[in-house]
């Protein structure tokens, strides 16, 4: 038996003040959750990006296009009960952030990521008192605890919601350093996402672009540009 997929039954996609945040409503009906929790969302504009989902759909329900709802079905089903252990998992890429881990060669690409990452490195080590070791090859670096206990610490200050979002910058740039570098201003969408993209790109220019590579890379850059939407309209 296939599994029941809901249908869309509405005429509108409203959202209502609570005393929570923002409530997202299908004909004065509220959206829930996966787990049945209601999607309260913490601020109007947020509220208002899952609400227009909604409203865009078109028979079937598909999660897969509604990037906001998952986020926020994610904050609010993972991240609120377990947020320690969350951040603390993000956290832990600090101890082999991207940044860190440099090429034996070619002369170019040394060159490239020293000139692209460095300045980030010396950001971290100033602004989040948190400085890093970078090494060359892929042999694990101790990072100082000092260091690393800020980089958690600086975890920790997000709200649920932000945290959901930031999982995702996180992860699909595997560097803690340029998300929270995204995230304070210090970088633009366009910045953080070229510099993620140092190694990738240096082996494109040499040995051209696979396309079902490329396909999967645009999957991955259209994610990280709506976390960092969901996380800029978080607050």
């Amino acid at each position: 038996m296939s599994a029941w997929t809901p249908r869309r039954f509405w005429t509108t996609a409203d959202v209502v003040p609570v005393d929570a945040g923002f409530a997202v409503q299908l004909d004065g009906r509220p959206v829930r959750t996966p787990k049945k929790a209601l999607l309260v969302l913490p601020t109007e504009a947020l509220a208002r990006a899952v609400a227009a989902e909604w409203q865009a759909v078109d028979g079937k329900v598909d999660p897969a296009v509604m990037p906001f709802t998952r986020t926020a079905n994610s904050a609010i089903d993972t991240v609120v009960p377990a947020f320690d252990a969350v951040a603390d998992l993000l956290a832990e890429y600090g101890g082999s952030d991207l940044l860190c881990y440099r090429a034996t060669g070619p002369e170019g690409l040394i060159a490239r990521q020293a000139a692209a990452w460095d300045p980030l490195l010396d950001w971290a080590a100033t602004a989040l008192a948190a400085p890093l070791t970078p090494v060359t090859g892929v042999m694990h670096q101790a990072q100082p605890q000092a260091s690393l206990a800020a980089l958690t610490a600086a975890v920790r200050a997000l709200t649920p919601f932000q945290l959901a979002a930031f999982h995702d910058l996180v992860a699909i740039s595997g560097s803690l350093v340029l998300a929270l570098a995204l995230t304070r201003g210090r970088l633009t969408t366009d910045q953080a996402w070229s510099l993620s993209r140092i190694d990738e790109d240096w082996q494109i220019e040499e040995w051209g672009e696979d396309w079902e590579a490329a396909e999967i890379v645009a999957l991955k850059h259209a994610a990280f540009l709506q976390a960092d939407r969901f996380f800029a309209l978080c607050g």
